[in-house]
């Protein structure tokens, strides 16, 4: 496992598995891994998470829940990979958290928000997206508002289907994730 430097606490409400890949690419599990409740039916938690352990918060946390999570660290860097809830503004002006989106909102601002990836889908379909992508960006209190960090940009002739594309999307932002994380939270090698 890589050398850890700072403080890397995850978030998700989905699978977990974007952290799970970028974990095991890092070298390194995030310090801690926190997920809100959901319905079962809803989403299968990666079997790597559980084994490495996470935390539940509630559906829709209070700033206040999140904080006693949080105030144990130490200039913690903050991840959300697929966290569908916005953060509390408080919260994102007092710590470092980072948003990978889906959605390339450099060029097409209206991708931000909920299902980048089925709009882009749909707008291909449509002739109106020659490319696509996503973005890492620093979260602020407006949904998906802060400065685009990274950016992964590439043409959609060759994107066959809606799968084709999530794949895509999936593999430029964990190349993405690993290019912010490495130097950050584990030490280079």
């Amino acid at each position: 496992m890589g050398k850890a430097k700072l403080p890397w606490i995850a978030f998700f409400s989905q699978t977990g598995a974007e952290i799970a890949d970028l974990s095991e690419h890092l070298g390194r599990w995030p310090s801690r891994i926190i997920t809100n409740k959901r319905p079962e039916d809803l989403r299968t938690i990666d079997p790597r998470i559980i084994e490495n352990g996470y935390i539940e918060v509630s559906n829709k946390p209070t700033e206040q829940e999140l904080e006693e999570i949080l105030q144990y660290y130490k200039e913690p860097v903050i991840t959300l990979h697929g966290w569908l809830r916005v953060m509390p503004p408080d919260l994102c002006a007092k710590y470092s958290i980072f948003n990978g989106h889906p959605g390339l909102i450099i060029d097409y601002p209206e991708l931000k928000g909920k299902d980048p990836q089925v709009r882009t889908w749909e707008g291909i379909q449509e002739g109106k997206y020659e490319t696509a992508g996503a973005v890492i960006h620093r979260v602020t209190e407006g949904v998906d508002e802060g400065k685009v960090l990274l950016f992964e940009r590439f043409n959609t002739f060759s994107v066959e289907s809606l799968d084709d594309l999530f794949k895509v999307l999936r593999d430029r932002s964990l190349y993405m994730w690993s290019n912010l994380l490495k130097g950050i939270v584990v030490e280079k090698k």
